[in-house]
């Protein structure tokens, strides 16, 4: 049985549609029909079914297409693919894009209702999502803080870790892009093999190769012996490539074609290897612009860019500033030998005006030099670094530099903040044609601006 939510089947084929209808319903299942993309994402999007049935070639648009948009706003949704047989390479691109497994024509009712209870099955022992009912501070797989937007992110990530699908992060420097990445590793069926974290920044540009895929002794001036690349020292588990988009255009070349096949080419090596491998990367650019520019490769933009996360700025978390430094106080007291137990009312208002462009990441540095520097019983204001106090005396005073404005700024001052998302909404939507790549865009799901368009009519 699905439970409360049906099974929705995309087929297009009014006889295939009806006969796998009819298997799914004698063994129990409800179900709804669609016949085209369309449909089935109106469906979709109305029903949100826990399992989709999906054929690949739809009249109106690819099924592909379809899958990767419907899993960018529920990624917990385990879709079964059909496809015709001699279309084997579709169906693996298919489930490197996320889904859960795939049918080639002709097969029987058994294996039509065998994957469909190994979804469920998948469904049923999947982790539950961190308790935010709680009245302390939230933490969850690294991260603490209770704001609406954490909360909203925990959630997502605990419906990704359950996936197999690419994910592509995205935030500013100090987001904590590394602490998602290992939460979603450690909430998925990998969790008990390796996670493998990349810096592709850090590495230089003639090294990153040997980095990524390995080299064999001798590949190279200074290649003394075998080395073991990311990409195979993760096998089974999770390669994370931090900062993805500072990679060389060659190698975004490799990296291509290490998707495509699952196979890797150590330097100096004359035979591929087999990995199993889960991709999850990250960027603190704009990677549309970036492609857009020509430094990034547009075909592995969008083979990584399945099911996207973006982590919000500190500025942006309200109250969590003020819970992060709570938690971590006393922590790095303990380590440092310091008897702090949390921070003074005017620290507490400091922390709330400043808007830490470096976000967590310089939290904790402005928190470890008051440790080290002096003892509690709490963080007081002579306490904070100088260079904080004027920050927080240029935000207060508002001299803090223009340049810092956002673009544009002044053509919004005045007007309401709901007059400002319909014209930034509506002007992205203009650009980009059309809701779905709007929606990737601005990194929310296309629900979410039919919702809002929906609610500018009424």
């Amino acid at each position: 049985m699905t439970g409360p939510h049906p099974l929705l089947l995309i087929e297009d084929t009014p006889s295939l549609q009806m006969v796998y209808a009819a298997v799914l319903r004698a063994a129990g299942h409800e179900v709804k029909l669609a016949g085209t993309a369309a449909e089935g994402l109106d469906q979709f999007q109305a029903l949100k079914p826990p399992i989709v049935l999906l054929d690949l070639m739809l009249p109106d648009r690819d099924g592909l297409a379809l899958m990767r948009d419907c899993l960018e706003e529920r990624p917990e949704t385990r879709f079964l693919v059909i496809t015709a047989d001699g279309s084997i390479n579709r169906a693996v691109e298919a489930m490197r894009a996320g889904a859960h497994d795939f049918l080639v024509k002709p097969f029987d009712e058994t294996r039509l209702l065998s994957a469909v209870e190994n979804a469920q099955a998948t469904l049923a022992r999947a982790p539950a999502g961190p308790d935010l009912s709680g009245g302390g501070p939230v933490d969850f797989h690294g991260f603490i803080g209770s704001s609406p937007e954490m909360q909203e992110l925990y959630r997502r990530i605990s419906s990704i870790g359950r996936s197999l699908a690419t994910v592509f992060i995205s935030g500013e420097s100090g987001t904590g892009k590394e602490v998602c990445a290992q939460a979603i590793h450690d909430l998925s069926n990998r969790a008990n093999r390796a996670f493998v974290p990349l810096n592709c920044g850090a590495i230089p540009p003639d090294m990153l190769e040997s980095e990524v895929f390995g080299h064999l002794r001798g590949a190279f001036p200074g290649a003394i012996s075998n080395k073991l690349g990311a990409a195979a020292a993760a096998d089974g588990g999770t390669l994370f490539l931090d900062e993805v988009c500072e990679m060389d255009l060659n190698l975004q070349t490799k990296l291509l074609r290490f998707l495509q096949t699952s196979t890797i080419n150590p330097v100096g090596a004359a035979n591929p290897t087999k990995v199993d491998v889960r991709i999850i990367c990250s960027t603190n650019r704009d990677p549309l612009d970036e492609v857009r520019k020509g430094r990034f490769r547009e075909d592995l933009f969008y083979r990584l860019h399945v099911v996207p996360v973006h982590l919000p700025p500190l500025r942006d978390r309200g109250e969590d500033v003020i819970e992060i430094a709570e938690h971590v106080i006393g922590r790095m007291a303990a380590e440092e030998g310091r008897d702090f137990s949390g921070l003074s009312p005017a620290v507490q208002a400091i922390f709330r005006r400043l808007p830490w462009p470096g976000n967590v990441r310089q939290m904790l540095n402005v928190l470890r030099n008051v440790v080290v520097l002096h003892d509690g019983p709490r963080v007081t204001e002579e306490m904070l670094p100088i260079e904080l106090l004027h920050a927080d005396e240029a935000v207060e005073s508002g001299t803090e530099p223009r340049e810092a404005r956002p673009p544009g700024l002044d053509g919004l001052i005045g007007r309401s903040l709901a007059e400002i998302e319909k014209l930034v909404i509506e002007e992205t939507i203009a650009r980009y044609g059309g809701v779905p790549k709007a929606a990737r865009v601005l990194d929310v799901s296309p629900s979410t601006l039919y919702r809002k368009r929906k609610g500018w009519e009424c």
